[in-house]
């Protein structure tokens, strides 16, 4: 019995910082092994590329429907219907595109700004918190994304769930891209 109550003591910290966005994200290592960032025709709404590819923005994506319940592809797409001055025109699109938009690092910010999401991105690494998304650039100019996890280094740097070209991973990689945007979502 001592020992069971001893584990249950080491979990329940662990359980405490955890979050269903890191829950659903972590999920995806292993599943989505391909970094594939072709242009698909997709369902809507509701649409998804097959689960064993995708890029970074599909991690988010898939973490935001199976630990929220919500359709980043379909309020996103809402938004920018309404709000098309307010986004990126990096594309030369003349409309919305169901398709796409959502799965665009720069529309993402965008979205999750105007929805209230927006942290100072200058704070310390070891105060970011298990669920919050962190934007950046991969040199020279590669907008990415990623979800922060409850797991952390020696340092208590967090680690990051993200897709870079390997498929969905964990890994320590928050220092190595200048960071861009940081967005809790209450």
């Amino acid at each position: 019995m001592r020992v069971f109550l001893l584990f249950f003591a080491i979990l329940l910290p662990l359980a405490a910082n955890s979050s269903p966005l890191v829950e659903a994200a972590r999920k995806q290592v292993g599943v989505t092994v391909t970094y594939d960032p072709a242009y698909v025709s997709l369902a809507f709404p509701g649409g998804d590329v097959p689960p064993d590819r995708g890029v970074c923005t599909d991690v988010v994506i898939r973490a935001f429907r199976t630990a929220l319940g919500v359709d980043i592809q379909k309020e996103l797409h809402e938004d920018i219907k309404t709000h098309f001055a307010d986004y990126p025109k990096k594309w030369g699109l003349k409309a919305p595109d169901k398709n796409i938009d959502h799965r665009r690092v720069p529309n993402l910010q965008t979205f999750f700004k105007r929805k209230g999401y927006s942290l100072d991105y200058n704070q310390p690494l070891t105060s970011l918190l298990a669920g919050d998304i962190v934007t950046c650039i991969v040199p020279p100019n590669l907008p990415h994304i990623m979800i922060v996890s409850d797991r952390k280094t020696d340092e208590g740097i967090p680690l990051v769930i993200h897709n870079i070209g390997g498929g969905a991973q964990e890994e320590d990689r928050l220092r190595d891209f200048p960071i861009t945007g940081l967005y809790r979502i209450k």
